[in-house]
């Protein structure tokens, strides 16, 4: 059972409490990640989730970091191209120490200049270790192919020529613009008692907060092709086409079908390819889902003399899915993997908070366990089929591939 508060300032509560557990996961969640920046401020939103790191105007880094290590939590944060999370896990007793550090490293960062400058040749570093790393940069290119020259064909770490740019003064007006009480939610799983939403009001509800909205800017996705020639020993090749959006319901559908398709050692993808043929160490499919859009995408990596058969493999599995569909076996044996995986993460109070965090920020809405499975045992053929004609339409095909290649021209009949 959830249950939901709003606190003085306005910022948003989601909470599950589990009362035979010891610990408690706490996020801050902002509706605020590459998304949202213009190009000079490329990389911004992950920029400041280092510098909130870094110190506050009371606290040195050395401070909050052993703040949470010295009663064994954790603290630790990530951005996204459509928010950025900041949370904590740490024993139920321990609950109000990491709330006072949340709510002082947003609130009130340090934000010293020799600190940025610092980070900027950290996140140089983290920026070159993408672009060494033929598995991240593939996916990069293809955003920016299918996007274009839009914040969500940008990379979340920014360009060093952004990071740049980027002064103190400029992280703080933004944080201001960015950093409102309708932009912002707290989730929390795992035992808590009543004054546990004392202390949320202490150190979050007391605290001045702009009260603006953030608008989530549009996105086309256009079929493109992109290839990165690369001295390197693989292939690192993704085909993808134009999937569902975050609201779309049939997620479930998609899930099914994909964990026949290509999620997982079983799948027809890995069984074809890898397993039977021995063509490829790595094969895969998944979805990624946004704001008004998404993907879905088939990838895999191999030497280049395996390139065209590989694609040709996929090709053959992508035709075979929608002409015949999957079975009602198929299904059925889906469904309750699916369900199985779902009742294992679900024993997870950072995943719990995490999944419910990101549904209350996006406006979706936060479904129990049961309601879950619930919506697990309602997918059927006909239902993944629907599916099936949204994610494999092959106008919508495009292609990304790292490696010793110059084109991807022609790989993929359908």
């Amino acid at each position: 059972m959830y249950i939901f508060k709003t606190l003085s300032n306005g910022i948003r509560v989601v909470a599950e409490r589990i009362d035979y557990l010891k610990s408690v996961s706490i996020g801050v969640w902002v509706g605020n990640g590459s998304r949202h920046e213009d190009l000079d401020k490329n990389g911004i939103s992950h920029f400041i989730e280092h510098m909130v790191f870094k110190g506050t105007k009371t606290r040195s880094a050395q401070d909050i970091a052993g703040a949470i290590d010295a009663v064994g939590g954790q603290l630790n944060a990530f951005t996204a191209r459509e928010y950025t999370c900041f949370y904590t896990k740490t024993l139920d007793s321990h609950a109000d120490i990491a709330i006072d550090i949340l709510s002082d490293m947003i609130f009130s960062p340090a934000l010293k200049e020799e600190d940025m400058e610092m980070e900027k040749r950290v996140i140089g570093e983290e920026i070159s270790l993408y672009e060494d790393s033929p598995e991240d940069l593939v996916y990069d290119l293809l955003s920016g192919a299918v996007w274009g020259d839009t914040p969500m064909g940008r990379n979340i770490l920014g360009t060093r020529e952004s990071l740049a740019g980027i002064t103190p003064q400029i992280m703080r007006d933004y944080m201001h613009t960015h950093y409102t009480n309708k932009n912002m939610i707290i989730s929390v799983s795992g035992n808590f008692g009543e004054d546990f939403f004392d202390g949320l009001e202490k150190y979050f509800g007391s605290r001045e907060i702009p009260e603006n909205e953030v608008l989530c800017p549009g996105a086309e996705y256009v079929p493109s092709d992109i290839v990165r020639e690369k001295d390197i020993e693989q292939v690192q090749l993704v085909a993808c086409f134009k999937g569902i959006d975050i609201m779309d319901e049939d997620v479930y559908s998609l899930l099914v079908f994909n964990n026949v398709f290509g999620s997982g050692m079983s799948s027809r993808l890995f069984q074809n390819i890898r397993e039977r043929r021995g063509l490829a160490y790595s094969v895969c499919a998944g979805h990624s889902s946004y704001i008004g859009t998404g993907t879905f995408d088939i990838s895999a990596g191999m030497s280049r003399e395996n390139v065209g058969a590989v694609c040709a493999l996929i090709a053959e599995e992508v035709r075979r899915a929608k002409k015949d569909r999957l079975s009602a076996d198929e299904v059925a044996r889906a469904k309750e993997q699916l369900k199985g995986s779902y009742i294992l993460s679900y024993e997870s109070t950072g995943a719990r908070m995490q999944s419910a965090g990101r549904s209350l920020l996006l406006d979706r809405p936060i479904y129990t366990q049961e309601e879950v499975l619930e919506k697990i045992e309602e997918v059927n053929t006909e239902s993944v089929s629907r599916v099936i004609d949204k994610v494999l339409d092959t106008d919508t095909l495009s292609v990304a591939a790292v490696g010793p290649i110059n084109s991807v021209s022609g790989l993929f009949d359908f």
